[in-house]
């Protein structure tokens, strides 16, 4: 397995050797089964091809997946940080496309249930990873689970996915209620995905936004529709992303695209070009419930 590049030399805006600001960008559902795993391989994919300096967070503490989407087999994972086998440093991978990883673990209970204590022993671990970056996407755990609200609280910018099955709408408005009303997250991407087309994905924003510009207190964009596409089928069956597979499949626009608009989102402003800086946003609640 080939072992990441602490100073890649994909372009970043600004000038070679001086890291800008780190996008962070979490993904979430209110609703398993939507796709979320796989937009968050095929947008940190894309923007990897797009020259971005991209690691993919996977923070599905208990039921993690990434690794296997990508036909990666870690070996360390996030688990093994926690239980002082290995250094941070050490669960980093690289994907053939470049894409660097943070796998979490599968299967591991414990991990679902991290301690305050815990989150800062993270913060000072990440705090020691040279890795100059552009994006960081954090790949969450589905539904409003205390450790998806942190990390979509901590990220600039969240993108929520939703399908077409009515549960999926009805719980993504949850998801954002939560984040609206208890995280006071004002800014949420909604990403319509397993659609027919770009037309059913813009009914289901539209009857998402009607709702929450009713009753919350956030502002909703809408980030497009990833199309159903036996491509992109394919593509989860070889373990690569559709975007790096089959370069031409109507999902890999779409993700291209994606990916080159969230490039004009407002960037963040006074971040560092580590990563540090989102942990420290993480655990800064945690610290002040220890004090």
């Amino acid at each position: 397995m080939q072992s990441p590049d602490p100073h890649p030399s994909a372009a970043a805006a600004g000038q070679p050797g001086v890291p800008g600001p780190v996008r962070v960008i979490a993904v979430a559902s209110g609703k398993g089964g939507v796709g979320k795993t796989s937009v968050s391989v095929n947008l940190a994919a894309a923007m990897v091809a797009a020259g971005q300096r991209t690691l993919l967070l996977d923070t599905d503490l208990g039921l993690a997946n990434v690794d296997v989407m990508l036909g990666l087999a870690p070996r360390h994972t996030l688990a093994d940080v926690f239980a002082d086998r290995c250094e941070l440093r050490d669960t980093v991978i690289q994907a053939p496309n470049g894409l660097m990883v943070v796998p979490a673990a599968s299967g591991k209970r414990h991990m679902t249930e991290l301690t305050p204590a815990q989150h800062v022993g993270l913060v000072h671990a990440f705090s020691q990873l040279d890795l100059d970056l552009d994006v960081m996407v954090v790949d969450n755990a589905a539904g409003i689970a205390d450790g998806v609200l942190t990390f979509c609280q901590a990220a600039q910018d969240v993108i929520v996915v939703v399908c077409d099955e009515p549960a999926s709408v009805t719980d993504a408005y949850a998801l954002i209620k939560v984040l609206s009303r208890d995280r006071g997250v004002a800014r949420v991407q909604v990403l319509a995905n397993q659609v027919q087309d770009q037309r059913e994905g813009r009914q289901l924003f539209d009857k998402l936004e009607r709702v929450s510009s009713r009753f919350l207190d956030v502002t909703l964009n809408y980030l497009g529709a990833i199309p159903r596409d036996e491509w992109l089928r394919r593509a989860v069956q070889r373990q690569e992303p559709v975007v790096d597979a089959f370069p031409s499949a109507p999902s890999s626009v779409a993700f291209r695209d994606i990916a080159r608009r969230s490039r004009q989102w407002q960037s963040p402003a006074g971040a560092r070009g580590h990563v540090e800086f989102f942990l420290e946003r993480l655990v800064a609640p945690a610290r002040g419930a220890m004090a």
